[in-house]
């Protein structure tokens, strides 16, 4: 058993690294909160001054910021909807004994090992474009016309590309909780009668549970700052369609150079996420002390 001073002698070696950590995150915050409360764009840096709520104000009632919340919903929840649905499917599918398992497996998780841009940019060239994609080119074998996704769908197309990213984790996650369920259980039931749907239902549904409201966790969270596939795929457009919360954040500070509103932008942005991860933290704590 520790003694006081081991215990003491434990928090004086980790304090450093505890203190440079508060220092990363406290200084860029405390900039981020300071910055939002000034006049200050970097286009014209002369006119500066304290205008308090005034970019909160300004960056609220733009009429780009509800429907940015819509699309940042909308992505979310339709990326969740295929990462979870599919990564059920495909747990289910290689976890029975097939040849080449070990490859299937790998194949499987690749694509959580490509960078974002690399993914985004393989989508939009390569299957996505009007022209001569691969999609396009199928259309055309069946006699239809090419349908330009990034500029007629451009919110769906990006939660086909973010989901075909993210559901190797999902996937993952789930297998491993597959693979802890009691084989004995499943035989049981099917001794008893159960027919495969009622074994999925009554018996590996509910032991994914917690698996699955810990993979909707961590995506959404990571979900909540997509900005690279949209800035590589639509730029937010056409219009405003395809802009989510974090997207008007960076439009307000790269392209209008509005450092303020930028940043108190930044700063609902980190409201509205740990009001969703409270709220999440708080469904998964329920069920898993169930």
């Amino acid at each position: 058993m520790s003694t006081q001073a081991s215990r003491s002698a434990a928090r004086l070696m980790l304090s450093p690294a505890v203190l440079l950590l508060l220092v990363w995150m406290i200084v860029p915050l405390a900039l981020t909160l300071w910055f939002s409360v000034q006049r200050y764009n970097l286009l014209t840096p002369d006119r500066s001054g304290f205008v308090w709520f005034a970019n909160y104000a300004a960056f609220v009632t733009s009429p780009a910021f509800w429907l940015a919340i819509l699309n940042t919903l909308l992505l979310v929840g339709g990326v969740l909807l295929i990462t979870v649905t599919g990564g059920i499917l495909i747990a289910l599918l290689i976890d029975q004994p097939l040849w080449g398992q070990g490859v299937v497996r790998i194949l499987v998780i690749s694509p959580f090992f490509i960078m974002p841009p690399v993914a985004a940019l393989i989508w939009k060239n390569m299957f996505f474009n009007p022209s001569n994609g691969l999609f396009a080119e199928a259309l055309r074998g069946i006699g239809l016309a090419p349908f330009d996704f990034l500029g007629q769908a451009p919110l769906a197309s990006i939660i086909v590309i973010v989901a075909w990213q993210w559901l190797p984790f999902a996937t993952l996650i789930l297998l491993t909780a597959l693979q802890s369920l009691d084989s004995e259980r499943l035989e049981a039931a099917e001794m008893d009668g159960a027919n495969p749907w009622n074994r999925f239902r009554f018996i590996m549904l509910p032991h994914l549970a917690r698996a699955i409201t810990v993979v909707v966790l961590i995506q959404t969270i990571f979900l909540l700052g997509i900005l690279v596939e949209i800035l590589v795929t639509t730029n937010g457009g056409p219009g405003s369609e395809s802009t989510t919360l974090t997207f008007l954040v960076y439009k307000e500070a790269i392209l209008d150079s509005d450092v303020g509103t930028a940043a108190a932008g930044g700063v609902v942005a980190v409201i509205l996420a740990n009001i969703v991860a409270i709220f999440l933290m708080r469904a998964i704590g329920k069920n898993l002390d169930a």
